[in-house]
């Protein structure tokens, strides 16, 4: 049986925390960067609907192929860095690398160029991604196994992670004031340089300052030409073992529902302020855009993330998810009323309830998968971090390709045209019903499949109990 190579059972040092908070911080920066830089594809350069399609879905589903992959490729690797540091450290460079060097676009090259050589980079950053992501989230998950202290490394890192959202939305100011930059495409290509420098320090974080332990002697699957297709084999056979755990199906589900209905409407933000609030002006929206995006994450940097922390120890997790979903589902429903006309300050009464749906899902769903991935071991007596955090964000990852194109249904639906002077009538209302109420259904579905979610505390306790019983009579 392969036992955990890195897991302790005492209090985890903060400086080990912030370090793998700093990993979080690049996770979740080189995304929310990308969302943002996107736009000048469309309105710089010229891409078509098709091309920006196709360089939307391609790239995202090589990654959601991929990461299970690395998975089984991490989980199983010997050596005398362990399973997880020198692949973040690799993965790292070549996404901050392709990150730089795939925005430097420009205008003067054909429609073409530009087109296949975005979606190239695009590949390889995926690819980095991919290598740096999946190793760095099982070495979050494998860092403790204590039942509490899990959420409070979850919870820091997702304290520090929360400040890409602060962050990036005001690269939209950078990028629209012409006293920074004579163009949006020219502002791209500089602060892509100056993202991919920083963040990708940060991502290299972890790789040096979280310790781990040799894996030279552990009895894991080959990683060798010879051997690829029983590795493909098992990669299938532990996807589909983790994924027939009932309460890890649940945890992956619900964030499915309540991810990627966020992320359906996520856009729609920045039309309703310039059309609802401001009648098409976009000048006299100026800031209110990017303070939606920035006032949230603060709210759940310095709100949302000690509070739900605090519950989790309080109630449980699961009553920690319920409630805060629950206090999610309000925030939802009165962006309809506090969308106000005249008042654009009035929607930051609402962010402090709304922020609860996504500020609270990672630290609680990643510290419960931590949980299940224990119940997997008792269960198969293998350690598959990788492999369970693979399969996690193949979720995420592929809910939000589908969300991207749901937001373009939802516009043609409602007929709203974002070049048009004058919106047909009801486009905008059409837009803000979708905008409340998709996320309120997801929520909903994720609160009815995680009502008998079952892995407590005095399950997870048992759990690691007996684990340790079995190591110990190893180990006799």
């Amino acid at each position: 049986m392969s036992t955990p190579t890195t897991t302790s059972s005492h209090k985890v040092p903060f400086g080990q925390k912030v370090a793998f908070g700093l990993g979080m911080l690049a996770n979740q920066m080189f995304p929310a960067s990308l969302g943002i830089f996107m736009v000048i594809l469309v309105e710089s350069l010229g891409f078509p609907g098709w091309m920006f399609g196709v360089i939307y879905f391609l790239p995202r589903i090589f990654d959601a192929i991929t990461d299970p992959i690395m998975g089984f490729i991490s989980d199983n690797t010997r050596s005398k860095w362990g399973r997880r540091r020198q692949y973040v450290l690799i993965g790292a460079i070549l996404m901050g690398i392709s990150f730089a060097i795939m925005w430097q676009l420009y205008r003067e090259n054909s429609l073409e160029y530009n087109f296949f050589y975005f979606l190239m980079w695009s590949f390889s950053f995926y690819l980095g991604l991919t290598i740096f992501s999946v190793p760095y989230v099982a070495m979050g998950y494998e860092m403790s196994d204590d039942f509490s202290e899990r959420t409070q490394i979850m919870a820091v890192a997702q304290w520090i992670g929360q400040w890409a959202w602060v962050i990036a939305p005001w690269f939209w100011v950078v990028m629209g004031d012409p006293n920074w930059f004579p163009s949006s495409d020219a502002a791209t290509r500089e602060l892509a340089v100056w993202v991919a420098v920083i963040f990708t320090a940060c991502a290299i974080v972890p790789a040096i300052f979280i310790p781990s332990k040799s894996t030279l002697n552990e009895n894991y699957s080959p990683l060798t030409f010879s051997a690829i297709g029983d590795s493909l084999a098992q990669i299938f056979r532990g996807f589909k073992e983790a994924f027939a755990s009932t309460p890890f199906r649940k945890l992956c589900i619900s964030t499915f529902f309540i991810f990627n209905a966020f992320n359906t409407i996520a856009g729609f933000v920045y039309f309703i302020v310039v059309w609802h609030l401001f009648n098409g002006d976009q000048g006299a929206a100026g800031i209110w855009t990017p303070l939606f995006g920035s006032v949230g994450a603060l709210v759940t940097t310095f709100i949302v993330i000690p509070v739900v922390a605090a519950m989790a120890k309080k109630i449980g997790k699961k009553n920690a998810f319920m409630v805060s979903q629950g206090i999610a589902l309000v925030g939802y429903a009165s962006l309809w009323f506090l969308f106000v006309p005249g008042k654009p300050w009035m929607f930051l009464f609402s962010l402090p309830f709304h922020s609860f749906g996504i500020g609270s899902l990672f630290v609680l769903m990643m510290s419960m998968t931590a949980d299940v991935i224990d119940l997997d071991e008792l269960n198969y007596g293998k350690r598959r971090e990788a492999i369970f955090g693979a399969i996690y964000w193949y979720m995420v990852k592929f809910g939000f390709a589908i969300a991207g194109g749901l937001s373009g249904v939802i516009i043609s639906v409602v007929g709203f045209n974002g070049g048009a002077s004058v919106q047909p009538e009801g486009a905008v209302d059409g837009l803000r019903l979708f905008f409340s109420g998709v996320p309120m259904i997801g929520t909903l579905i994720a609160l009815y499949i995680m009502r008998d979610y079952d892995v407590d505390e005095a399950r997870a306790n048992e759990v690691r109990a007996e684990l340790d019983r079995r190591k110990a009579n190893a180990g006799a």
